[in-house]
């Protein structure tokens, strides 16, 4: 979307979706690293503290594999990566503005699907724990897949209708599989996709008519 619908637009027709806003929660899914968890101001500051990359900025991560746009060896990213992966909660992985806000109101409604593309479910456990009440962390449903390429399945498995994602080539193949997607917009794939897609979580909240929580 380029701009937030207006309030009276809450309720109705999105652009691109079929479906009625407001959503049903139990039919929507979320994929967690860019979407839910700020994983690119993570990975700025430890290339900075780790490996003196200071001058990389978020609009540089123009590509979802970053050793294509940044000037940086594949392996460092991959380090990067890993221990951000590894230890989520104790490298200080911060919530995009609004996401906990939106997500504490929406599990009160109903139970929440996060489907990440991570191999180890442990850390977006710890995650969860560290950063909503006990009672909302409880009721987010975790699948890790290993592989992001193949969420396709567990989608369907989950009973799902949309999938929130910031990776373009995923959301492209959930929607020629006959799935909604929306993307997430991040730098990484502006220009990448004609789908319905949001710019925060204030968006999101509107998807769901929930409270603003920006």
């Amino acid at each position: 979307m380029s701009k937030p619908p207006s309030s009276s637009e809450t309720v109705g027709q999105w652009p691109g979706l079929s479906t009625q806003a407001p959503l049903d929660p139990h039919r929507v899914g979320f994929d967690f690293d860019g979407v839910i968890a700020d994983v690119a101001e993570a990975f700025l500051r430890i290339a900075c503290r780790d490996y003196d990359y200071c001058s990389i900025t978020i609009e540089d991560i123009t590509s979802f594999e970053l050793e294509r746009c940044l000037p940086m060896d594949k392996k460092v990213v991959e380090a990067i990566f890993s221990t951000i992966l590894h230890d989520s909660v104790g490298n200080d992985l911060r919530p995009l503005p609004g996401a906990i806000e939106t997500l504490n109101h929406l599990g009160e409604r109903s139970p929440i699907t996060v489907i990440t593309a991570r191999p180890v479910l442990q850390p977006v456990r710890d995650w969860f724990a560290a950063h909503c009440p006990g009672r909302i962390a409880r009721r987010i449903e975790l699948i890790a897949t290993g592989d992001h390429d193949n969420k396709e399945s567990f989608i369907r498995k989950c009973g799902l209708r949309h999938f929130i994602d910031d990776r373009a080539s995923t959301c492209r193949q959930l929607a020629a599989a006959g799935l909604e997607p929306i993307v997430y917009s991040q730098p990484w794939n502006s220009r990448q996709h004609d789908l319905p897609a949001v710019v925060n979580w204030q968006e999101i909240a509107w998807l769901f008519d929930l409270p603003d929580p920006l």
